[in-house]
């Protein structure tokens, strides 16, 4: 990206497509860093399969009950990369590669949130995991949602990673935002939307490595997981409660309502809300031990998981 683009997005003066970028932070769309290579794979890296398509998971430890992470759109299992060693420390954790992303299969389907939801499903099947905390960063939070109407008796408890719990924006706006990631400079349209995520204590590493795994995801897995996100009139953003612990971490953002906690406490009600003040999308990266500090002492208070 030109300095002279960076300089108009500080400045607010590519009106129309910042205010899209501006959108899809508050919805909460997530880029992530590739995935682990062929070499330097965790020795529990496994696949398991759903319709057909393999699906690319790592494990740590064993235990009837997980802490499962869910990465968000274009992510993989590399944005989890610092929480691997503290969280694996107290109990059994995996990561998912979700369908279209990391080493995972990217087959020509609707990837929906149920469809993600199946795949969740499908890992804690052939790891052998009965109950799951499910930690869901930016998409991961539908995802997660969407896992819990399915298998509640599977949902111990829900961790929001700067994911949303309802729609933002009218359909109209959707449309202009998807229309960048169906023509032909949706690659530019991507770039732009990392400059308005990233956080201020975010690495440049970890920057281009976000960069990377957008640009490594390809064009159709962009377009249909965010159609299945965007999509205000689905059942995804349905009314109904979560009625499992939950643990909200947002950062916070001038695009977020006012009354956000609020909203949120309606879908669920028990719930534990942080705002974070001084970070972009991807806390989990650019404050890892805070934030693996917070998910264990969550994990503590409501006495989830065995120790």
């Amino acid at each position: 990206m030109t300095k002279k683009l960076r300089h108009k997005l500080r400045q607010g003066q590519t009106v129309s497509l910042s205010c899209l970028i501006l959108f899809a932070v508050a919805l909460a769309f997530t880029f992530s860093p590739s995935a682990f290579g062929q070499d330097s794979r965790p020795k529990d890296s496994k696949f398991t399969s759903l319709d057909g398509a393999k699906i690319h998971y790592v494990n740590f430890g064993k235990g009837d009950d997980a802490l499962v992470l869910i990465h968000g759109w274009t992510c993989n299992i590399d944005n989890w990369r610092d929480q691997f060693a503290d969280f694996a420390k107290r109990n059994r954790v995996i990561a998912i590669d979700l369908p279209g992303h990391g080493q995972s299969d990217k087959p020509q389907v609707n990837y929906s949130m149920d469809y993600f939801a199946r795949a969740v499903d499908a890992v804690m099947r052939d790891a052998k995991v009965k109950r799951a905390v499910l930690v869901g960063h930016s998409m991961g939070t539908p995802v997660a949602r969407q896992f819990y109407r399915k298998y509640p008796e599977k949902t111990l408890a829900i961790v929001i990673v700067d994911g949303a719990l309802r729609p933002f924006g009218d359909k109209a706006l959707i449309d202009r935002l998807l229309a960048g990631f169906r023509g032909p400079n949706y690659k530019e349209t991507g770039a732009q939307m990392f400059a308005a995520m990233m956080g201020p204590n975010l690495s440049t590493e970890a920057q281009e490595r976000i960069r990377a795994s957008f640009l490594n995801t390809p064009q159709y897995v962009i377009v249909s997981a965010m159609e299945g996100m965007a999509d205000a009139s689905s059942s995804i953003w349905g009314e109904d409660k979560i009625n499992v612990p939950v643990l909200a971490i947002l950062a916070k953002s001038p695009f977020y309502p006012p009354n956000i906690e609020q909203l949120y406490r309606g879908i669920a009600p028990n719930m534990e809300f942080h705002m974070w003040e001084g970070v972009g999308h991807f806390i989990m990266m650019e404050k890892p031990k805070e934030f693996d500090e917070a998910v264990l002492a969550f994990l503590d208070r409501n006495k989830l998981l065995k120790k």
